[in-house]
């Protein structure tokens, strides 16, 4: 194992030790076969976005010229794009073994992929009807030649380069480029009780001779490619151009971004392939350039058809009210008497797009403010806010422009927003905003009252059925005054505000966060109880890590559960023996991220949306609210206990075997099903 003086595990590494838990889902034999080839396609859409964003910047400093400096603490840049390659390519390969196990166990259950070589006779007719009505006339069909420049491609297509002989023996290539609007996957007739199913690409390639039958080619071959740029937005430093233009111009760019990775079938015709690397200045010398199967473009496998197989898809679940709040109640009344929390999946997303629809038309809502992350393609949110800028609401929106791979879809509704006298925000290009608030003002006996939420998750309906997240509903005004001073933060961040309640980053995160600790060194020294628990996606700030290594010196008992990247090593004698640490991997993505102290057995709890990572503690604009009401910090901590007793779907983290099951001789508890059951109960 890697580390930094055996205090650090490399952030990029520590990923991919995540990105193995995620594969080791869909090795697992009790997860349903159809979401296993599901998880196989999360794990490759995992492994691209790496490519494209970790390991181009690492990538980035390799090719500076500090590259004989250890600028990775323990390696060189250089050294760990290595270390990532070999890391990388092992998991590849042993993905193609899980799929190649899985294509076999559904052709037990009578499930069989059809490729270009065997069709069925009486398919044929469909598959020709199919391609020339569904996917031709949406091809993208290049003619390459020395003299012409390679095209610019948009992110995520597909591309198969095209090989052909032709009569006098000279091979002319082409590339076909597959819009990622057309479903990678077709049902082909049966006649018998099988399901067959056929890759868009198996079906390209049957056609080959009449895409290109102009060339009269003597043979022909089509073949994946797969390129990874480098996904970073830049910006220039034009005042008179729009901070919204700016990033309009910057994903039009991103389609030329530096290559990180380019994978190709191993069966590609040699010349061909040099031909293309030369087309695009590849250097093999310095970029990843990696051999693979006939299918690499695995992403796609998370679209998986569901087929009506119950059988072989999870036990869907309806998500439920809050308890002692049901939809079509009166928020704002329920409001009044206490603070609710919302649990997705487990509860209903639609409270927050309830509570919306509510303020939009409520004559005595004056103002709605609300951060804005990632959108889902249809959003009711987006909807309940134009509505209610249609019925004279003031309403603010800080729309995050720079959300990773959504700048297209935020773009678009910032543009519709604006349509309608929204007031958008769109922040600084060197802060980004990740907090999940909103805040709701009305006119109650002549004054102004708040009511509002807080959330570690986005807003976003398409997601929270499948990320777990925390939502606190208050109209604790102490609370959203300081919301509303969030607000004011991103008009005028050169203010200074002070937050009692709220912790908020850049302003005093990492700062707050300390304190909590210490005040727990301080009650350990005095003989009393001493504990943290905390529940992360990822911890990467050395500065924290060093903070919960002082209080593990000092007797403070601390247990983590981490999704992701995890840069701290627990149980380390002398240095981390108190720190305990696992990681749950499950059906839902765990997105909360909640922290709970001791203090001397009056609990403090916090939620937030804010990782422990230098970047959101200290680069962009996070939110971590406290948890005052009693029965909601119990049944965070409740929520807690339920994952760390978890010892069906959670995993040692940055143990001597990496990514072991935690199993002990309890009954099974598997913690997301058994928080259904809480909440059901």
């Amino acid at each position: 194992m890697k580390n930094v003086q055996n205090k650090f595990i490399n952030r990029e590494i520590s990923w991919l030790d995540f990105n193995q838990r995620v594969l080791q889902e869909a090795n697992d034999s009790s997860v349903p076969l159809i979401e296993r080839i599901r998880f196989l396609g999360i794990f490759s859409n995992n492994l691209d976005e790496f490519y494209k964003v970790r390991y181009a910047t690492v990538k980035r400093v390799a090719v500076s010229n500090n590259t004989s400096r250890k600028l990775y603490k323990d390696r060189t840049a250089n050294e760990l794009l290595n270390d990532i390659t070999i890391k990388a390519t092992d998991l590849q390969q042993k993905s193609f073994k899980i799929l190649d196990q899985i294509i076999k166990l559904l052709e037990k259950k009578n499930i069989f992929f059809i490729n270009e070589n065997n069709l069925l006779d009486y398919q044929i007719k469909y598959a020709q009807e199919h391609f020339f009505e569904k996917i031709s006339p949406s091809l993208g069909v290049i003619v390459l030649n020395k003299s012409r420049k390679i095209p610019k491609f948009k992110e995520n297509l597909s591309i198969l380069l095209v090989s052909m002989e032709l009569v006098d023996k000279s091979i002319q290539n082409c590339i076909i480029h597959i819009p990622k609007n057309l479903d990678r996957f077709v049902e082909l007739p049966s006649k018998d009780s099988n399901r067959y199913i056929i890759m868009i690409d198996d079906l390209i390639r049957y056609h080959l001779n009449d895409i290109f039958k102009i060339f009269s080619p003597v043979a022909i071959q089509a073949n994946m490619i797969k390129i990874s740029r480098d996904a970073e937005l830049d910006f220039d430093d034009d005042i008179s151009t729009s901070f919204l233009d700016k990033i309009v111009q910057s994903v039009k760019d991103r389609s030329s971004g530096v290559p990180v990775r380019f994978v190709y079938d191993s069966n590609i015709r040699i010349d061909s392939l040099k031909f293309l690397l030369n087309k695009m200045k590849i250097d093999d010398d310095t970029d990843s350039i990696i051999p693979g199967g006939k299918y690499h473009n695995r992403r796609d496998y998370m679209k998986f058809p569901s087929l009506n197989k119950a059988d072989l898809l999870y036990k869907s679940i309806k998500p439920l009210n809050i308890k002692g709040f049901k939809l079509g109640e009166n928020t704002f009344n329920k409001l009044v008497d206490r603070d609710y929390i919302l649990h997705t999946p487990f509860h209903k997303f639609s409270f927050i797009i309830n509570f919306l629809t509510e303020a939009s038309i409520d004559p005595k809502v004056k103002k709605i403010s609300i951060t804005i992350y990632r959108l889902s393609k249809l959003s009711k949110v987006a909807s309940a806010l134009i509505n209610a800028a249609k019925n004279g609401k003031k309403v603010l929106v800080q729309i995050e422009l720079q959300a990773r791979f959504d700048e297209s879809a935020n773009i678009k509704y910032a543009k519709e927003m604006q349509s309608h006298g929204i007031k958008l925000i769109y922040g600084s290009p060197n802060l980004k905003v990740h907090s999940k608030i909103c805040l709701i003002e009305r006119i109650e006996n002549n004054i102004i009252k708040k009511y509002g939420f807080i959330s570690t998750g986005n807003f976003n309906e398409s997601t929270a059925k499948v990320y777990t997240d925390l939502t606190l509903f208050t109209s604790n005004n102490e609370v959203l005054d300081e919301v509303s001073n969030v607000f004011s933060f991103f008009d005028a961040n050169y203010k200074k505000y002070n937050f009692k309640h709220l912790i908020v980053s850049p302003i005093n995160t990492e700062n707050r966060f300390k304190k909590l600790i210490k005040k727990e060194i301080h009650n350990a020294s005095l003989g009393k109880p001493a504990w943290i628990k905390i529940k992360l996606n990822n911890i990467t700030s050395y500065n924290m890590i060093k903070a919960l290594y002082d209080a593990s010196r000092n007797g403070v008992k601390i247990q983590m559960v981490v999704r992701g990247i995890c840069c701290l090593i627990p149980k380390e004698l002398g240095m981390s023996d108190n720190i305990e640490v696992i990681s749950v991997v499950d059906r839902f993505l765990e997105h909360t991220r909640f922290m709970i102290f001791c203090n001397d057995q009056d609990n403090e709890v916090y939620i937030s949306s804010a990782d422990w990572m230098t970047r959101n503690l200290d680069n962009r604009v996070e939110v971590t609210t406290p948890i005052y009401h009693s029965e909601l910090k119990k049944e965070i901590l409740d929520i807690f206990n339920i994952y760390w007793n978890d010892n069906v779907k959670s995993r040692n983290v940055n143990s001597k075997k990496v990514n072991s099951y935690k199993i002990n001789n309890k009954p099974p508890l598997r913690s997301q099903e058994e928080l259904y059951n809480y909440y059901l109960n």
